[in-house]
């Protein structure tokens, strides 16, 4: 049988409540059998000095979903050359994973505004389908993804909380545990990470 698998892709640096919430909505409420958190890599082009290791973004991921079993942790992309593009990934899943899947993305509306400037977007629109979550952000998607016949709307939550957000705060003190799983509190802390 074909398993549908939506692709949430993010630095998820840190993920919070706000990622599961929206991948959680994504696999009950569409007709998705899992959705795989796909880590994106640090770019050795652009070294940010916010952006934890690979490994460690990926444990935190792994550590949030653990009763989740809908959910996964995928380092798909740790191993693709760099600077890798969504359509990469997606040709390597493909040949990965064969016949038995279906892979979809997922993406926040504000992403969709964007996405006639993805490489290859052409290709990617023919093959996949895609899950568009709500995002309260200003402009405009263009026509020909409004109706188009493989983009979805998920009429999910609207989520505004952020990772940027949750580091900023994090290192100024404030307690911002609430907007994170158990799990990566407890990771964050004793690593004493993003202090």
């Amino acid at each position: 049988m074909l398993k549908k698998i939506g692709l949430y892709f993010g630095t998820f640096n840190p993920v919070h409540v706000g990622h599961l919430i929206i991948a959680n909505h994504m696999v009950e409420f569409s007709d998705l059998d899992e959705v795989w958190f796909v880590i994106t890599p640090q770019s050795p082009f652009k070294a940010k000095k916010s952006l934890l290791d690979n490994h460690h973004r990926y444990q935190m991921v792994f550590e949030a979903i653990q009763d989740y079993p809908k959910l996964k942790a995928s380092k798909i992309e740790f191993d693709l050359p760099q600077p890798n593009y969504t359509i990469n990934t997606l040709v390597h899943l493909g040949e990965k994973y064969g016949s038995g899947h279906e892979f979809c993305l997922l993406m926040g509306e504000d992403n969709l505004k964007g996405f006639h400037k993805w490489k290859n977007y052409e290709a990617i629109l023919e093959n996949h389908e895609i899950y568009v979550y709500p995002r309260v952000s200003e402009g405009k998607v263009e026509n020909r993804f409004k109706s188009h016949p493989k983009i979805y709307r998920i009429d999910a939550p609207i989520m505004e909380i952020s990772s940027t957000f949750i580091r900023k705060q994090h290192k100024a003190g404030k307690n911002v545990r609430p907007l994170l799983p158990e799990a990566v509190w407890r990771y964050m802390d004793e690593m004493n990470f993003y202090r």
